[in-house]
């Protein structure tokens, strides 16, 4: 696994032709597919977050459009063995917390990303990306937002 590669990613913000683009004018912060073909996207329009889920190439399943004060953000402290970013896209009583991360000690927690479901503070589902970390759009790390409680 090629953590230099996943942190380069952070920094400069990867892009494929497979991913899925954002409106004109904002920009991708999150973007991957899963294993039943569904892209999920954060987009940063400046004034809202906007998260969709759905088949690619298709009208999105799910598409939720945030002001950017509602929605939130967990950013690695640079402490620990853990490095885990998020971005929470709060919808009524259910959140999408998408993230990214690995344990940078250990080859047997690879890089995972993807979507948590919660629904009244409860966990409910997790959808995972497929592929490594050079599959995954990710610039979440350093997104200015107010921190996740």
């Amino acid at each position: 696994m090629n953590r230099q590669l996943f942190l380069a990613a952070l920094t400069v913000g990867f892009s494929t032709a497979a991913m899925g683009a954002c409106e004109e004018g904002s920009k991708t912060v999150f973007s991957c597919i899963t294993a039943k073909s569904k892209l999920i996207q954060v987009c940063d329009s400046g004034k809202t977050i906007n998260y969709s889920f759905g088949k690619l190439n298709s009208t999105p399943e799910i598409v939720i459009r945030v002001a950017r004060s509602k929605a939130s953000t967990y950013q690695w402290s640079g402490v620990g063995r853990t490095i885990y970013y998020s971005v929470d896209v709060p919808n009524g009583n259910t959140t999408y917390s998408v993230f990214s991360g690995f344990d940078r000690l250990a080859d047997k927690y690879p890089f995972e990303a993807g979507v948590q479901v919660e629904v009244n503070k409860k966990h409910v589902a997790t959808v995972k990306c497929i592929g490594e970390e050079i599959h995954v759009v990710n610039n979440i790390m350093g997104i200015d937002l107010k921190p996740s409680e």
